[in-house]
């Protein structure tokens, strides 16, 4: 089943010049991107984003994170997109995500973990309408 999902590659893959390594690996997979942008986000882009997250003890400094600096904000689609994203991203902490995903490959961090990718059909649905409204 095609579908869409958002990837975000967080400004810690900006700042670290990854980003390009790391879009060759979805490519790579299958993936097509729809949309793609770089940009600094706002702080109430941010809380939008992680609605479900605002009231939570970590949210501050992963807001402060986000906010930071740029990053790439993209749309991709293809079989069972939201899926293979994840699967491609690896485990949310960098320390114990599995070896050839982005985070196993490049992270050290729960916070700063390189890559957001939706965690279902309907939060893609929802980040992409916050992202890219026109699509």
């Amino acid at each position: 089943m095609t579908q869409r999902t958002l990837l975000l590659l967080k400004p810690d893959t900006v700042r670290r010049r990854l980003v390009g390594q790391i879009l060759a690996r979805f490519e790579q997979k299958g993936l097509t991107i729809v949309a793609m942008e770089q940009r600094t986000i706002t702080v109430e882009q941010a809380d939008r984003h992680y609605a479900e997250h605002v009231e939570r003890d970590f949210y501050p400094p992963l807001r402060d994170f986000v906010t930071s600096g740029p990053l790439v904000a993209l749309v991709v689609e293809g079989d069972e997109a939201v899926d293979v994203v994840r699967a491609l991203n690896g485990a949310t902490d960098g320390r114990k995500a599995a070896p050839g995903t982005v985070r196993g490959d490049w992270s050290l961090s729960n916070r700063e973990n390189l890559v957001h990718g939706s965690d279902s059909p309907e939060s893609a649905t929802r980040e992409i309408a916050i992202w890219f409204p026109d699509l």
